[in-house]
């Protein structure tokens, strides 16, 4: 099995390209791939573990959804210091949930959090302090997303907290251009080649469908969340805090 050093190479190669998708290929290289194509990435996952230090509840729920390998549960169960929190990591990908589960069960108890290989617009939730949607409703049909919402506005208990990273767009075209262009600068910075900027970014166009600011403010709101801000920004990718009073 590929170690989570191995550098990402998936559109290295000229290719016929398909759409984006978490396959084991991914699921190999992706520490690699998130940490050179999403700025701020590392500052995000070691916050999250401030956030839930914060905000986790005593015998609750902590759920990852969209977990990938892992990274945000480990962050926050290093942090968390309230008994009887329990973590549920859900993702679509079998790929990642096998390789996330391997990564849990070195580092944590193994009572204290649970794998699904599990749609998370589906997947029952309950008793929750903490819901983390890290870089994973972007890829939800927009048209799914404000259900998906309203469900973990409800899963929360009072004081609860959804953590929202996204891709994000922008409303004004200059602000879109500018934002796009030295977002692309960062991936060259970071050893992507013209090729493999264009491929991937081809590969994501009808999968990865980012929203403005404004379009999560009021998605939050809609499901009844007292308080919605952005935390941290970088660049085209910006990570939110709601709260449920």
């Amino acid at each position: 099995m590929a170690t989570e050093s191995t550098r990402d190479q998936i559109f290295a190669q000229t290719q016929q390209v398909v759409d984006f998708a978490f396959t084991a290929a991914v699921a190999d290289v992706f520490p690699d791939m998130v940490r050179r194509s999403v700025p701020g990435y590392e500052t995000v996952i070691s916050q999250l573990g401030v956030l839930a230090r914060h905000y986790a509840q005593t015998d609750s729920t902590i759920y990852d959804l969209g977990c990938s390998l892992g990274a945000a549960t480990l962050a926050m169960a290093t942090q968390v210091r309230q008994p009887g929190v329990q973590y549920i990591c859900v993702d679509n990908s079998e790929a990642m949930i096998q390789r996330c589960e391997q990564r849990l069960q070195r580092q944590l108890p193994v009572a204290s959090f649970q794998t699904l290989v599990e749609d998370i617009c589906q997947v029952p939730m309950q008793r929750a302090s903490i819901v983390v949607l890290n870089f994973t409703l972007q890829f939800i049909q927009p048209a799914a997303r404000q259900a998906l919402i309203e469900r973990i506005y409800h899963a929360l208990l009072p004081g609860g907290v959804l953590i929202l990273s996204e891709k994000i767009k922008f409303a004004e075209a200059d602000q879109q251009a500018l934002m796009t262009e030295l977002y692309l600068e960062f991936k060259r910075a970071n050893g992507y080649s013209e090729l493999e900027i264009s491929q991937k970014r081809s590969a994501l166009e009808n999968v990865l469908i980012p929203d403005t600011l404004a379009v999560h403010h009021e998605r939050l709101q809609r499901a009844g969340f007292s308080q919605s801000l952005v935390w941290f920004q970088n660049f085209v990718f910006a990570s939110m805090i709601a709260v449920k009073a």
